[in-house]
């Protein structure tokens, strides 16, 4: 039998607010956390690869999972804020925020998971790419040396 108690009534309460303000960020979230999954198996992977090279015995370090928590998170705040931050605009100035910041976080871990498969798998395309995106980056980054057009 269940019992009704305080808790379960507030938890349930504030589980429906959220579902329901959340409705609309909902395929954002579901994106982020697919790339930070992805990212946090690679990245443990990784380490497990890098640990046999080195004849080192592996060890799972929970901290990098509380990290990894912390860090999807604060993406969902963003997105949130992002996404309110859209909405306060005044008509004909909407803006995508909350797309662009989760396409933001999602392209962060996709590089990471890129860096994670050259590594586990040092084959010649993963490192091929990561060298591409890495130059493209750089060449976007780099300063316009006084240059004029």
């Amino acid at each position: 039998m269940v019992t009704m108690s305080p808790e379960r009534v507030l938890s349930g309460t504030i589980a429906t607010m959220l579902s329901t303000l959340f409705e609309s960020l909902m395929p954002l979230f579901v994106a982020v956390l697919i790339f930070e999954v992805i990212d946090f198996v690679t990245g443990v992977w990784k380490s497990v690869v890098v640990a046999k090279r080195k004849n080192k015995k592996f060890a799972f370090e929970s901290i990098k999972a509380w990290r990894t928590i912390y860090k999807v998170v604060f993406i969902f705040i963003g997105i949130y804020l992002s996404a309110l931050l859209s909405d306060i605009m005044p008509d004909g100035h909407k803006m995508q925020l909350a797309k662009y910041f989760t396409g933001f976080a999602c392209g962060v871990e996709f590089w990471s998971f890129l860096e994670n498969a050259a590594e586990i798998s040092n084959h010649k395309v993963f490192r091929a790419l990561k060298k591409i995106m890495k130059n493209k980056v750089d060449n976007a980054l780099e300063p316009d040396n006084g240059k004029e057009e």
